[in-house]
């Protein structure tokens, strides 16, 4: 029709879907070496929080079309050696596509640590974890293929629970070893929260309504 605005697509809003979408090329490409652990951990987080569909393509655009991402084989990024983190008050997240070292390091006086192995970049098979837990916490989100071993942790004062324990019989990705203390905080390990359902899903769940049939 004569005069009807064209929607500028890049100025289209973007789905969660979309973004996952993109976080998973991205770790494809990081694995293929087409991107440092930098540059991943900085375009991670910029497609976690993009609003549009130009925002999201600008972090592939000096990328090759990887396919389909569901059929795209997702191989891992070189992981550091050693990582620490260090909160006071604050509070520090590894979530996404975040690429596992061999070692982390962990510090909490009196903030929180979560970690989210969920969609976690993974090219060790064992990950070491010491722990200085004052009157902060730290909290592990490990999915069925991630096991945590939490007997060597030393407990003065405080808690470590663990919720998150795979089947025997389970095959296992990534093991974590957690070492050393809890004086005063908290350390939990349990299952990532469900997907948020999209808006089909709900909508397709809904209970259909009643329609009385005519006598």
């Amino acid at each position: 029709m004569p005069g009807e605005m064209v929607p500028d697509h890049r100025e289209l809003r973007a789905s969660h879907e979309e973004r996952d979408q993109v976080v998973e090329r991205l770790t494809v490409a990081a694995g293929e070496g087409r991107l440092t652990a930098d540059e991943l951990d900085e375009r991670l987080e910029a497609a976690l929080t993009a609003r549009t569909h130009g925002e999201l393509a600008a972090l592939l655009a000096d990328l090759p079309d990887a396919g389909p991402v569901w059929a795209a084989e997702v191989a891992a990024a070189a992981p550091k050696d050693v990582s620490r983190i260090v909160v006071d008050s604050a509070s520090a997240k590894r979530d996404g596509g975040w690429v596992v070292p061999r070692r982390l390091e962990i510090e909490s006086k009196s903030g929180s640590v979560v970690l989210d192995f969920t969609r976690a970049v993974i090219a060790v098979p064992t990950l070491e974890i010491e722990v200085a837990v004052r009157s902060g916490s730290v909290t592990l989100l490990v999915p069925p293929d991630v096991a945590a071993d939490v007997d060597d942790v030393a407990v003065r004062n405080g808690s470590v629970r663990h919720q998150a324990r795979p089947e025997p019989a389970a095959p296992v990705r990534l093991r974590i070893q957690m070492t050393g203390e809890v004086d005063g905080g908290s350390i939990a390990i349990r299952p990532p929260r469900p997907p948020r359902r999209g808006f089909w899903q709900w909508l397709l769940r809904r209970p259909r309504p009643v329609v009385a049939l005519p006598r």
